[in-house]
């Protein structure tokens, strides 16, 4: 009898079907399903009833669960009192971040911090901001990386790294270059290539829009930043982005936006309930951005 088939068996028995047990503790089914078969080899019993749509306990196995979970308890107690002494943190943290960003101080931070606190699991996807912001919520995830206009979201624990205001995307040589300054007006004279709906970028240009009476024709949208470079490039728009997402070249050239008034920002944001596996990655990120110098490689993907 191992420990794990007590925790898959709970996971059984408190879901009711194998497949959510598995998700609940990242294995396959049929990990799950083997290893539970082997325990009830072990005891001599039957404790999951399969034959019906739900999985059920057996007499075996209803018996069985009070003691597989003092057993778990008692594991959990026995390492919660080492850790104690030795300091060690354990743990799982879900951490989101806007799809398709690069931005590698986060990644070099979560790289420390697992290095440094080898018991906390950590799990990494990626969403738009709007989404990311009601996980967060909704205690689905831990701590995220969002784009929002103008301020992170109340109520939420926040850390901003990066502020800053909206550049237009076209090709060299293209009419809007020639003039001194660029304006809300002159860029939605063009098509517009940018964010969809529920980024900060496109949240910050929706706004500074709206407020100045504007209506832009968005002709395409894009998720990756690159792509809406490469898009605006190719002449089917003017591409709306965030400042240290585009660096000029001899294919194009960032025009910053003068009447931007909400600046677009890239930040941290987590539960206020700090669990003490985010309380430590709460302070080890706080510290890699409190850094002096500005984060490097936000160019390309960042503010979303």
């Amino acid at each position: 009898m191992e420990l794990r088939q007590l925790e898959y068996f709970v996971a059984v028995a408190e879901e009711a079907n194998f497949t959510r047990a598995a998700e609940r503790v990242h294995i396959s089914q049929s990990g799950v399903s083997a290893q539970i078969r082997q325990l009830e080899h072990d005891l001599g019993a039957t404790l999951i009833d399969r034959s019906g749509r739900v999985a059920t306990l057996t007499a075996a196995g209803t018996a069985a669960l009070e003691h597989a979970r003092a057993a778990l308890a008692a594991v959990q107690a026995l390492r919660h009192a080492v850790d104690e002494v030795t300091g060690v943190v354990r743990g799982r943290l879900a951490v989101g971040m806007v799809s398709g960003c690069t931005i590698l101080p986060l990644f070099d931070a979560l790289a420390a911090f697992h290095r440094a606190h080898p018991g906390i699991e950590m799990t990494l996807y990626e969403d738009n901001s709007d989404r990311l912001i009601d996980d967060i919520r909704s205690g689905a995830t831990d701590i995220a990386l969002i784009g929002a206009a103008g301020a992170p979201p109340a109520g939420l624990g926040t850390l901003s790294i990066v502020s800053e205001g909206l550049v237009a995307v076209v090709p060299v040589g293209h009419p809007l270059t020639h003039s001194g300054t660029v304006v809300l007006a002159d860029v939605v004279g063009y098509p517009v290539v940018c964010m969809p709906t529920g980024t900060g970028i496109r949240t910050v240009f929706d706004r500074s829009c709206a407020a100045k009476g504007l209506t832009p024709n968005i002709a395409l949208q894009a998720t990756a930043g690159e792509a809406v470079i490469d898009l605006a490039v190719r002449g089917l728009g003017v591409g709306v982005l965030s400042a240290s997402m585009v660096v000029d070249d001899d294919r194009r050239t960032a025009l910053a936006i003068a009447d931007v008034d909400i600046p677009a920002v890239l930040a941290l944001v987590w539960s206020p309930t700090l669990s003490p596996a985010l309380a430590q990655l709460v302070r080890h990120c706080r510290r890699v951005f409190a850094a002096p110098e500005p984060p490097r490689a936000l160019v390309g993907q960042a503010v979303r």
